[in-house]
């Protein structure tokens, strides 16, 4: 069936969450954490900054299934315009279009908050994430070679990003 719904974050998802990252951190080079993180610092991850931002449950068929978040790009005042978006799924979740579904979900919200344009920084060997984000109209605007360092070899960092116009 796949009926793919949206919740608010809230702390009770806090451990699904940090099970979901941390199978990256451990498993992947989606995350360029070396270490597990704890549940205080999840809370800092994903915690959105002001009302501004948000942070999602991604629910398939009523079961937790990944979290999205858009949050500040960067500090500065000028940067209010411009989130940066990430998306973890649970890999039993993956393949499902749930990303599809997520990505312009939040998207919307965003506008209504005026935000312009949304960032992707995406691992260059996650090729999923960027058939997905490619297939959702974000168009690569950057490619920092070697500068993650990750079980044992060099990793390039890639920048996606869609306008609002």
């Amino acid at each position: 069936m796949n009926n793919k719904s949206m919740v608010d974050y809230n702390e009770s998802y806090l451990e699904q969450a940090r099970g979901t990252y941390n199978y990256y951190v451990e498993n992947t080079t989606v995350s360029f954490d070396l270490e597990p993180v704890t549940a205080e610092q999840m809370h800092q991850l994903i915690k959105p900054m002001n009302e501004r931002y948000r942070t999602l449950i991604i629910q398939s068929d009523g079961q937790y299934a990944g979290y999205i978040l858009f949050t500040q790009h960067k500090k500065k005042a000028a940067f209010q315009v411009t989130a940066e978006v990430t998306i973890y799924l649970d890999p039993a979740f993956g393949r499902r279009g749930i990303g599809s579904y997520a990505i312009p979900y939040v998207e919307q919200l965003a506008r209504e908050q005026n935000i312009h344009s949304f960032v992707a920084t995406i691992c260059s060997e996650n090729e999923g994430s960027i058939r997905l984000f490619g297939k959702l109209g974000y168009m690569q605007c950057a490619h920092y070679r070697e500068v993650a360092y990750k079980f044992g070899r060099w990793l390039d960092l890639l920048s996606f990003q869609k306008r609002f116009d």
